[in-house]
């Protein structure tokens, strides 16, 4: 069954339910009535007492951290968005874009480690940062004519309304 998506599981309190059983088994309460109690499956209760044979209490102690570990620490990762914030100019590239490209190689730079790009977005989400593209606009642009051609010469260059009785070239109308 699992857990919804996006929902973390409190291990401590996994855990403090497990130790729970381990205190409600020794006492002599039926395997049953645990399951009850705890509000768990009869077969896990069943499961924990054969953890409890084999290892004890410390059969029953959390795992620990779930997954890999992470090969960047703390520090590392406040030492990229640092140099993050620097912008990649800073760096010797000749545009301000940071790419995953480019964000890979620091990473690789700064800390030795080495990712694959798709990855490197994910520890630019941890961090804070998104995804956005740069705006294309002309360095020669020039706003004053914009906005000139805009209000003078695009109307001129419009198509206009016919006049009220003109023929028409549609041929649903009737002539």
């Amino acid at each position: 069954m699992g857990n919804a998506a996006g929902v973390r599981r409190d291990f401590e309190a996994l855990e403090e339910r497990r130790m729970e059983a381990a205190r409600l088994l020794k006492q002599g309460v039926n395997q049953s009535e645990v399951a009850r109690r705890l509000g768990v499956h009869r077969q896990t209760v069943i499961r924990w007492v054969r953890q409890l044979a084999v290892a004890g209490r410390a059969g029953l102690k959390k795992a620990g951290r779930a997954g890999r570990k992470p090969k960047l620490s703390a520090a590392q990762l406040r030492q990229i968005e640092k140099e993050l914030k620097r912008g990649p100019q800073a760096l010797g590239y000749a545009t301000g874009l940071w790419t995953a490209v480019r964000v890979r190689d620091l990473i690789e730079y700064q800390t030795g480690v080495r990712y694959h790009e798709a990855h490197v977005w994910r520890i630019l989400r941890s961090l804070g940062w998104s995804c956005q593209r740069p705006s294309g606009r002309a360095l020669e642009r020039e706003e004053a004519a914009i906005a000139y051609w805009k209000r003078y010469r695009w109307p001129q260059l419009k198509k206009k309304p016919c006049a009220r009785g003109a023929p028409s070239s549609s041929s649903t109308k009737a002539g």
